[in-house]
């Protein structure tokens, strides 16, 4: 029987390697596998200072629940948010993928996982559908916090 690492770890190469492949939606969005995500040259959105781009995600939940966020949130079964590097706590990023979207707001940093632009929660994962994928490309529009 497969382990819940191995199974993980395959999915984690499979995303590198689609990630390595042009994409048509890294394409249409402007955002190109393996740059910066916080690059405002990528392609804009319909809202005024928000870019759209196209990078590997993977999520995270149980081990963490319990324990304050980089941004001063207790992370629970229900928070919705995402993790990213560099991106300001409170900016917005609507994730798409296939036809569901969900917004969520940056509330951590990481992920520290190489090839990984996004760490979104587990309540975060589900509501977009990409719970089971586990790890992959994902579309993100990234909208700044109101000043």
């Amino acid at each position: 029987m497969t382990s819940k690492r191995t199974i993980r770890a395959i999915a984690g190469l499979a995303c590198v390697a689609a990630l390595t492949v042009a994409s048509p939606a890294a394409a249409q969005t402007g955002g190109t596998p393996g740059g910066t995500t916080t690059e405002p040259t990528a392609t804009p959105s319909t809202s005024p200072g928000s870019w759209t781009v196209y990078k590997a995600a993977t999520w995270y939940g149980p081990g963490f629940w319990g324990k304050q966020t980089a941004c001063g949130v207790t992370l629970t079964p229900t928070t919705l948010g995402v993790a990213h590097r560099k991106l300001p706590c409170g900016t917005q990023v609507t994730f798409s993928y296939g036809s569901r979207s969900v917004t969520a707001t940056v509330i951590d940093r990481g992920p520290f996982h190489k090839g990984f632009a996004w760490d979104l929660t587990k309540k975060t994962a589900k509501r977009v559908g990409f719970l089971a994928v586990g790890s992959g490309p994902i579309t993100a529009t990234v909208s700044p916090p109101a000043p």
